[in-house]
């Protein structure tokens, strides 16, 4: 009877449109402000809260806080198969646009400083290759080099002194996934100022990816 009952309390949270909505919303693997949740969900701000509360309550959502925001992610790969599921049954669902996150400054979506470090698409790609290719363990929770992952920055040039101290996830502002932060990501980020591969622009954080840049980022990374 006890599965039976979690059975129709899942349900009925998933059955809720605004719910609904709002985990469809972050399928596609981005974290989401409870503001954007629920422009997304058509409620207000204060309906959202309780609704992102009780999803949260049901372990069927996660939350984390980064500077003055929190953001909400699908809670395990088993929520995340479920939700899918549910819609492939109404592929209708398919058809709703995705909200959109961060700048719309496409120069700025694609490479730039966050505070001390790499950040947007060139980030993130940097951070998933390494990760597939078990150099770094990365999640929203928080991120550590591997030894191969050591040994990469130290070959690409990366003060060695960096190396050793502590790195950090950092949800990144328009992808909405992690890159890596923290002093090694800090010495890398010089070391890519350094070597002329990217160039800071005069007023903003937007960086332009030089030709040396791009070849570094083939030969190191295979981007």
């Amino acid at each position: 009877m006890q599965r039976i009952s979690a059975f129709a309390e899942t349900a009925a949270l998933m059955g809720d449109p605004a719910r609904a909505n709002m985990l469809f919303a972050l399928m596609d693997g981005r974290a989401l402000t409870a503001g954007e949740l629920a422009r997304f969900a058509g409620v207000t701000p204060q309906t959202a809260s309780g609704h992102l509360a009780k999803l949260a309550e049901a372990g069927m959502i996660a939350a984390s806080a980064q500077g003055r925001h929190r953001y909400f992610r699908v809670a395990t790969p088993a929520v995340a198969q479920m939700v899918e599921s549910v819609m492939s049954v109404a592929e209708e669902l398919a058809s709703r646009p995705l909200p959109f996150t961060g700048p719309r400054d496409t120069s700025l979506r694609r490479a730039r400083t966050c505070y001390d470090h790499l950040a947007g698409e060139l980030a993130v790609a940097i951070a998933g290759r390494m990760a597939e290719r078990g150099q770094l363990v990365l999640g929203h929770d928080g991120a550590a080099l591997t030894g191969s992952g050591v040994a990469l920055l130290g070959e690409i040039g990366v003060a060695a002194d960096a190396l050793g101290a502590p790195c950090r996830a950092c949800l990144d502002w328009s992808e909405r996934r992690p890159h890596l932060a923290g002093t090694p990501a800090t010495a890398l980020y010089r070391h890519f100022v350094d070597q002329a591969w990217v160039r800071p622009r005069t007023g903003t954080r937007a960086l332009e990816v030089t030709r040396a840049g791009e070849a570094a980022l083939a030969r190191w990374f295979g981007l």
